[in-house]
């Protein structure tokens, strides 16, 4: 079996992105351990030369849209799948409910619907999302099977919703996270807490507008446990609304008719 290449954010990025950034010069995150801050250092300076790179790309693509003249009713969307933990809490790589790897870019420009002035939406959203609110956006019909929502009101200024939660999710802990280190897991992300349960109960919540770097887990402590309790009241409303009803991975592997291999990961491919 063949996973892929190795976890390596330097990759291939050009040279001259690469000279941009020296990996002694790079700030940590508070919550990235000693122990792996040369590594973190060395793995954020390729991370920011692809980001340049990728930065210089959408450039040429704005710059193109500009002069054919479609600029003012064209969507434009910069986003990705997941983020990276980079060091941070100690770990590396995605399928983590940490901000780290939870949190992506999601920037868009429209001027038809929202203008030319720049605005911050603080009301989280998903990937679900994103479809449904294209389509409101374009006033083409949204299908009924369609699970996300269409927050096109909120793009063209409309208020935001202020108990929207983004559900976030390990349904099947692969790879790396697998068994006996990780576990499945549910949580949701509103704009200032995030809340986690996984198989054997909760465990992590934060206060992410006074603890940004997720340095203490409040789950358990006596004096949080209202916030957890409403959170914990947040998840589950999620996950009714999601037809989720958090069973353990097997259930949907055998559901789902996944092929696992020793390491209970769905292999990428193989090798001859």
């Amino acid at each position: 079996m063949s996973w892929g290449p190795p976890h390596d954010p330097c990759g291939t990025a050009p040279e001259k992105y690469q000279a941009m950034f020296k990996a002694e010069n790079i700030k940590l995150r508070p919550n990235v351990p000693p122990e792996m801050a040369e590594k973190a250092r060395k793995d954020l300076a390729g991370y920011y030369a692809h980001i340049a790179a990728l930065d210089d790309c959408v450039g040429d693509l704005m710059k193109t849209i500009d002069e054919t003249g479609i600029a003012g009713n064209t969507v434009f969307v910069v986003t990705s799948d997941h983020g990276d933990m980079l060091g941070s809490q100690g770990l590396e790589r995605k399928q983590l409910p940490w901000e780290e790897s939870i949190m992506v870019p999601f920037l868009m420009r429209y001027p038809a619907a929202h203008g030319t002035e720049g605005r911050e939406v603080r009301m989280p959203i998903n990937t679900p999302d994103i479809m449904p609110t294209l389509l409101g956006l374009c006033d083409v019909p949204i299908p009924d099977t369609v699970e996300g929502t269409d927050y096109s009101g909120v793009v063209k200024g409309g208020k935001e919703y202020e108990d929207r939660a983004a559900l976030i999710m390990c349904v099947a802990p692969f790879d790396r996270w697998a068994r006996p280190i990780g576990s499945e897991y549910r949580g949701v992300r509103t704009s200032c807490c995030t809340y986690v349960r996984n198989a054997r109960g909760p465990w992590l919540l934060y206060d992410n507008e006074k603890d940004p770097y997720q340095l203490n887990n409040l789950v358990g402590l006596p004096e949080h446990a209202k916030l957890q309790y409403i959170m914990e009241s947040v998840l589950q409303r999620e996950l009714k609304a999601a037809g989720d009803e958090f069973m353990p991975s097997e259930k949907y592997i055998e559901k789902w008719k996944y092929n696992v291999d020793e390491s209970f990961t769905v292999p990428y491919w193989e090798k001859e």
